[in-house]
């Protein structure tokens, strides 16, 4: 059986996960990076994207989750990841999320200032990454 650790994933409303697991990977300014037991200690930012988490072995995904930005710390026997949205991928609506990308792309069209322009792109890439993580 493979070697687990406590992983956790918070936000502020909430601790989504507290439990030990095999593996749990998550998307960082860097990539996507996974951890097992034993990982080097390490700090790291975290992107909007998937984590995944692998509760019995490292081949089966038992829960995902959609996220935004945040933090995550790694220690050799723990994996903390706090960020500032986390809802479950089977949470996530792809019609809703669609009718809002319109809307933002009506309010892109419409924004004259450049502060703007930056705001709304931001909220752009996290609603294609929320479709994209379903699929």
């Amino acid at each position: 059986m493979a070697t687990r650790f406590q992983f956790e994933l918070a936000s502020p409303e909430k601790l989504l996960v507290s439990k030990k697991v095999v593996l749990a990977t998550v998307p960082s300014e860097k990539g996507i990076y996974g951890v097992l037991a034993g990982h080097a200690a390490m700090i790291t930012s975290i992107k909007p994207g998937v984590v995944e988490v692998y509760e019995n072995d490292d081949t089966n995904v038992t829960e995902r989750y959609f996220v935004e930005d945040g933090f995550a710390e790694v220690t050799p026997s723990r994996f903390t990841v706090l960020v500032e949205k986390a809802v479950p991928t089977a949470g996530l609506d792809r019609l809703a999320l669609e009718a809002e990308l319109a809307e933002i792309e009506k309010e892109a069209a419409a924004a004259i200032e450049e502060d703007e322009h930056a705001r709304i792109a931001i909220r752009r890439d996290t609603i294609l990454s929320k479709l994209a993580a379903i699929g």
